[in-house]
């Protein structure tokens, strides 16, 4: 059979890469359309890649949402640890409070 006779028929003839290729016009457009998308998301996913500027941000974004979240979780559970256990949150900032009186005391004694 021809390539002519083919065409008539609305057959597929195969290529040289063995991918069958329609004959009919209308078919053969929208496979290129396919074509076309299909490359299209390939090249904007390789740009993407090779956006080695974007990528580094994408981490650092990553990062400081995680840190956000970790400190967010981090108050909250000192507010909590807090509210359950007020008389040790008080004895260590007397603590805190009292070694910071020292430390001024000791230091002006220091100087004379």
């Amino acid at each position: 059979m021809t390539a002519i006779e083919s065409r008539e028929t609305g057959s597929v003839d195969p290529t040289p890469n063995g991918h069958n290729a329609p004959t009919d016009v209308t078919a053969l457009r929208r496979e290129i359309e396919q074509t076309r998308a299909q490359l299209g998301a390939t090249v904007e996913a390789l740009a993407a890649k090779a956006d080695v500027k974007a990528r580094a941000q994408d981490a650092v974004d990553d990062a400081k949402d995680r840190a956000r979240a970790a400190v967010t979780d981090l108050q909250t559970r000192v507010r909590e640890s807090i509210r359950e256990h007020p008389q040790y949150w008080t004895a260590g900032a007397l603590a805190g409070l009292a070694v910071l009186v020292a430390s001024i005391v000791l230091k002006r004694r220091g100087k004379r």
